[in-house]
């Protein structure tokens, strides 16, 4: 395991929003207005989670985006300077308010999320240049898709071209990853939607997950990591067969952010020189921990809650 003398380095290039949460008893139809009974307003967006899950969970990590010159961007800066993240690379936007994600969140455990990218948006190729250095301190990369396309390339590039460790997110996905970008990646990480999206093949068991990574390395990926809610993880990596891991069994109060933790807590360990395998599992607790709590960013556990586990 990753100890405290042996800390890896992380650079997360994404999307930093507040998250407006609602609770409902379920999610509303179209047109239906639902009596909600708790709302909560908390620092969210693929990327700041990830970047808060990989400090909480061992990493040095810096945060490369865009907020808002508004309160929820003072905010957002504040809450990552707060867990230790380096924002030298956190621009501030002069014209775009800080981006936010409206999230229904039912009875359940499920949700729905609405996201309005905000400063995200004004994420560019220049910004990955002006900030290079912060890929070049990283011993893995993150990227999502909640920044723009043009943007998120440019940093798979760049990551490459320094020989970091790569891993993309792909989310949100709406259809199949330009070609040209898998040969950047050393993980690709997508849920079981995000799969189904990227391959057209349903993915709704561990055995069609394991279809779905078979056809993505085909494509070009090199390793491929599908996580599958409560199903657990499968993992195709390199030319083994792809392997699936089972989920911790926890009653679940808010699947926000799992993902994110997964994905935060095995770059965390992937950083230090942890073997990918072990990586999983320890990613895999830390994210069953999250879901037993509700929010995104407050949700994700420390370390030392995980090796306790």
């Amino acid at each position: 395991m990753a100890t405290n003398e042996a800390r890896g380095h992380v650079t997360v290039i994404g999307s930093l929003n507040m998250d407006l949460v609602a609770r409902a008893p379920r999610l509303p139809q179209p047109g239906e207005t639902l009596a909600g009974h708790a709302f909560a307003q908390v620092a969210g967006g693929k990327g700041g989670n990830q970047a808060v899950a990989a400090a909480r969970l061992g990493a040095q990590v810096a945060m490369l985006g865009c907020v808002g010159a508004d309160a929820n961007g003072a905010q957002l800066r504040a809450g990552l300077e707060a867990e230790g993240i380096d924002c030298a690379a956190l621009e501030t936007s002069a014209a775009a308010p800080t981006g936010v994600a409206l999230i229904i969140v039912d009875d359940g455990s499920q949700n729905a999320i609405v996201i309005v990218a905000g400063s995200n948006g004004e994420v560019a190729p220049d910004t990955i240049s002006r900030h290079e250095a912060a890929l070049a301190a990283a011993n893995v990369v993150i990227c999502q898709l909640e920044t723009p396309p043009a943007a998120v390339r440019a940093a798979l590039a760049v990551a490459r071209r320094l020989g970091k460790t790569v891993i993309l997110n792909p989310a949100p996905a709406a259809g199949p990853l330009p070609a040209d970008w898998l040969p950047l990646i050393d993980y690709l990480i997508p849920n079981e939607l995000e799969a189904a999206a990227l391959t057209g093949l349903p993915v709704t068991s561990p055995q069609e997950a394991q279809a779905a990574a078979r056809a993505l390395r085909h494509a070009g990926a090199r390793n491929v990591i599908v996580t599958i809610g409560a199903q657990g993880v499968v993992a195709a990596l390199g030319d083994a067969e792809p392997q699936h891991f089972e989920a911790p069994r926890v009653k679940a109060v808010d699947t926000t952010a799992a993902g994110d933790t997964f994905i935060g807590g095995l770059a965390a360990q992937l950083a230090c020189g942890v073997d990918v395998a072990d990586a999983i599992r320890f990613a895999q607790r830390a994210a069953a921990i999250s879901v037993t709590r509700a929010g995104a960013q407050p949700s994700i556990p420390a370390r030392a809650e995980v090796v306790g586990a």
